[in-house]
């Protein structure tokens, strides 16, 4: 008992465990509890507990005698007995070297599933008990691949409209003397700077939806602004497709949070809609309210989506149709800032398609406040 307590403190602490585990105390623990001490209900135990941190105590002879819930979590233990061999050879390595060492290790998660990557130290005590501290870094590992992903879609994503600027700007000094051939180069390097200038915007809104600034205070949204001012963004791709935009569903509905964020929105999966639309066709925005949610509903006629892209369709960068998005200038942020977004205000984003008949995207919002004297089924267009 005497043991556990030294060695509660010492983690508490965050000092050396060395100097407060000795043999006799140890010795002590165990007569006094009758063997290996796992979960028991000691003193001490059931604040160690609940650390988060993995906490396991070996013996001269490498016997567990004490490990607390964490560690069995994390997959340190198992049935009485360290479960990872690579452990096993860092405690055997330690024992030999008296020094203390750190690691990080990939343990299986207990159920099934990704591995759970934990950071080890493996301390020799004077009595020849190892004491093994393990931390779930897991998210830490997450985080970090999610940064490589980024750095290196952005890089990419960049390196193409410099690449082709550059060419091109190259191809029209070249031009001087034949203007039609200038006024040609002149054309695409406007529309591939417009590009460049898309992503480093959509860049920044997405970082400032994912918290990077203060998020805007939230007041009443009235979500017929919404429509309209997604509507009106998105007035110009429309016209030049021919592509006819029908608003129908409910009047006066009322959310909560940034009207400006809930019509960028909107307004990003209109353009999807358009952008993934052959001419001539039609995309419904429908509003309606469902208990204490409301929706907003874009669905198109165009080319839909593989069942095996729409678990990712909102990833950052992530296009189920490279070559299109790019041909109509899809940065393939849109639809992740549109799961920011809703994720911001309390509600989600999903979505439903059939290849070759088209896409329903629906945003659910919570609902504030119904107008009752607006609230009304409504039809118009754009």
């Amino acid at each position: 008992m005497l043991g556990l307590a030294a060695l509660l403190a010492g983690i508490l602490v965050g000092g050396s465990l060395v100097a407060v585990l000795t043999h006799k105390s140890m010795r002590k623990a165990q007569s006094q509890e009758g063997g290996p001490v796992i979960a028991a209900n000691v003193p001490g135990e059931k604040v160690l507990a609940t650390l988060r941190a993995g906490v396991v105590l070996l013996g001269a002879r490498d016997e567990l005698e004490y490990a607390n819930h964490a560690a069995k979590t994390l997959g340190v233990i198992g049935d009485g007995h360290l479960d990872s061999s690579v452990l096993r050879g860092l405690v055997s390595h330690v024992r030999r070297s008296g020094k203390s060492r750190d690691a990080e290790l990939e343990l299986p998660r207990r159920g099934g599933g990704e591995p759970t990557h934990v950071r080890v130290r493996v301390t020799k005590l004077p009595d020849d008990s190892i004491v093994i501290e393990a931390e779930d870094i897991t998210e830490l590992h997450r985080v970090e691949r999610v940064r490589r992903d980024f750095v290196a879609n952005v890089s990419h994503e960049l390196k193409t409209p410099v690449g082709a600027m550059q060419l091109l700007a190259e191809a029209l000094s070249d031009a001087v003397d034949d203007p039609e051939a200038a006024a040609r180069f002149t054309a695409r390097i406007q529309h591939e700077s417009g590009r460049m200038a898309r992503l480093v915007s959509e860049l920044l809104e997405l970082s400032r939806v994912q918290g990077a600034e203060a998020a805007p205070e939230p007041v009443d949204v009235d979500v017929d602004r919404v429509v309209l001012e997604a509507l009106d963004r998105a007035r110009t791709g429309a016209a030049a497709k021919n592509i006819f935009i029908k608003v129908i569903g409910e009047r006066g509905l009322v959310s909560w949070g940034s009207e400006a964020q809930l019509a960028m929105a909107v307004g990003n999966l209109i353009d999807n809609a358009i952008n993934y639309s052959p001419a001539d066709t039609t995309v419904t925005v429908e509003t309606a309210a469902k208990g204490r949610e409301l929706s907003i509903t874009v669905t198109d006629q165009g080319i839909g989506i593989a069942e095996a892209d729409l678990d990712r369709i909102f990833e950052r960068f992530y296009r189920a149709d490279p070559a299109r998005s790019r041909a109509t200038g899809g940065t393939g942020l849109g639809l992740a800032i549109v799961k920011h977004i809703a994720g911001n205000h309390g509600g989600k984003v999903n979505v439903t398609s059939t290849p070759g008949t088209g896409s329903t995207f629906t945003l659910l919002l919570p609902s504030r406040a119904v107008r009752s004297a607006d609230r009304a089924q409504t039809q118009g267009e754009m």
